[in-house]
């Protein structure tokens, strides 16, 4: 069974989403969709200060069975990006709600996020 965890919250096109209390948030693949992806090869990111509207693809992680697109969950201003990944994409596959975290956002509004019981609910 899929790691959820309950501090944060979560799309439906499996990504989560971390509020760290100062108005920016976190943003990673969830583990189930890691597990689905298979193992990381190369994750391209955007840079700081690069914007996405809401549900634009703006990041791509791409394993050895397929590259998928990670959606904005809003209007959003990239602060930061994991730089580790450049080097190690795979820490997306051991360690995808630590290390292996994607970007760091700010936005104003985001709606539509479901809580880790209603996110565990979509697996079933």
């Amino acid at each position: 069974m899929s790691e959820v965890r309950d501090d944060r919250q979560y799309t439906e096109t499996h990504e989560w989403i971390l509020d760290n209390g100062d108005g920016t948030f976190t943003m990673g693949v969830t583990d189930h969709a890691q597990a689905l992806l298979g193992d990381m090869v190369f994750v391209e990111l955007p840079g700081e200060g690069d914007e996405a509207s809401h549900e634009d693809e703006f990041c791509v992680v791409e394993s050895v069975k397929a590259a998928s697109g990670v959606y904005a969950p809003a209007d959003l201003e990239i602060v930061a990006a994991n730089e580790a990944l450049d080097d190690e994409p795979e820490l997306v596959n051991s360690s995808c709600y630590d290390d292996g975290w994607l970007v760091k956002f700010k936005a104003d509004n985001i709606e539509g996020l479901m809580s880790a019981e209603d996110y565990t609910n979509t697996l079933d």
